[in-house]
């Protein structure tokens, strides 16, 4: 299918607004993306309709559960997992994180090691650092000045005494794209588990959980045009040998037992809604294909915007680009950046007074911000490109970073 962008913006309302005379440009996608409006018709239509709790015997209850595994089935699709009961629901990433992490407690020895690496976002070394409290020896993998994991710090801290490698499948401060199979190979080789940080990667490339295999998989549904709602895949299996914080009318069975208290029914139909809005993109015979495809197309639509903005970024001597170029290898359309004489937050006030939404900052991967010595400099300007970006957006944003030259 071809991508017509002004088919595709007409999908999102909030694109409408304008900020002091200039038509919003909404570059944030990397902290959460604008919603269409067939997820929010999803969201709305629950609350109209079926707003009941679960598992009771009456039609608005009913049709919650069915919402609840039909969500599964969509996430199963989304992500390429074997099967719905691999799929669990939470408030958002972090809490998943820590809620397994508590799990993996109960399991640690004394002497037992887990790596997670400084190229990672908060969420995904907090919960894991957390485990030096249980006897772990938690090491934390360099990153290079290129803004990749060093793989021979990476080697050198492998062990068999590994019992868990955290690693992002994309950074979401520099856009890099980790070499998730050969991490799987050496992660494998000692007997660790593999836990993947996919947020930053799930919004802009298919993904394939039964090819990558990983023990553990994250990604949250407010990145790729959903609610505000946290997803946790597991290994078949794997779920179930954990001893997971739990009520005792819980089902014991994956994946309830990682679910606590009642879910967001709502927000759980937007995220269907919101894989339904992805696989609208593509063609095929099943929501995998029709998924698999959007997606595609989305990546080399967002793709070539970013290649075209970091070439152009790349022109202006008051700008200085972190992470690696896009002629590197496969990179997230995120491209983050600091001006010269011009504190990183400030940027990104001034941008955002054009209707230009960027952020300033450190967005949550402090060990990049610290390893990179960005204190001084507020951080980085980070402009993430998503599917209803336009070349007109960017080329303003371009021109306005120009204008920040003293």
């Amino acid at each position: 299918m071809s991508f017509d962008i002004a088919q595709r913006r007409a999908d999102f309302p909030s694109l409408a607004r304008v900020v002091a005379g200039h038509p919003a440009a909404y570059f944030d996608g990397p902290g959460g993306t604008q919603v269409p409006r067939h997820v929010i018709a999803a969201i709305s239509s629950y609350y109209e309709t079926s707003n009941a709790n679960a598992h009771g015997p009456f039609v608005t209850s009913v049709e919650t559960d069915a919402i609840v595994w039909e969500t599964r089935e969509a996430m199963a699709a989304f992500l390429g997992a074997s099967s719905p009961e691999t799929i669990s629901f939470g408030a958002n990433m972090t809490s998943l994180a820590f809620a397994l992490s508590r799990a993996i407690a109960r399991s640690i020895r004394a002497g037992d090691e887990v790596l997670v690496t400084d190229l990672d976002h908060e969420a995904n070394r907090g919960p894991w650092l957390a485990l030096a409290e249980h006897g772990a020896i938690v090491h934390s993998v360099k990153m290079t000045t290129g803004g990749q994991i060093d793989m021979d710090d990476f080697q050198s801290k492998l062990s068999d005494k590994t019992k868990l490698v955290a690693v992002g499948y994309s950074s979401n401060s520099l856009g890099t794209v980790n070499d998730l199979p050969r991490f799987r190979e050496m992660s494998r080789s000692v007997g660790a588990w593999l836990l993947v940080d996919a947020v930053h990667y799930a919004p802009h490339f298919p993904m394939n959980a039964s090819e990558l295999d990983p023990d553990f998989l994250l990604c949250s549904a407010y990145k790729f045009y959903g609610p505000h709602i946290g997803v946790l895949y597991c290994r078949e299996g794997l779920l179930d040998s954990l001893k997971t914080d739990k009520l005792r009318p819980q089902l014991d069975d994956a994946p309830y037992r990682i679910e606590t208290g009642t879910l967001n029914f709502a927000a759980l139909n937007g995220v269907k809604a919101a894989v339904e809005y992805i696989a609208s993109f593509g063609d095929g015979d099943t929501l995998r294909e029709r998924v698999l495809d959007g997606m595609a197309i989305i990546h080399r639509y967002e793709d070539e915007l970013a290649r075209h903005f970091y070439t152009e970024l790349a022109k202006m001597s008051h700008v200085t680009i972190y992470g690696q170029p896009f002629t590197a290898g496969l990179r997230a359309p995120t491209v983050s950046f600091t001006v010269d004489g011009v504190n990183s937050e400030e940027v990104a006030k001034l941008l955002g007074e054009q209707g230009l939404f960027v952020w300033g900052g450190h967005f949550y991967a402090l060990r990049v911000y610290e390893s990179l010595r960005l204190e001084d400099k507020g951080g980085l300007v980070r402009v993430g490109i998503s599917l209803y970006n336009t070349r007109e957006e960017v080329e303003r944003l371009l021109e306005a970073i120009r204008g920040l030259q003293r």
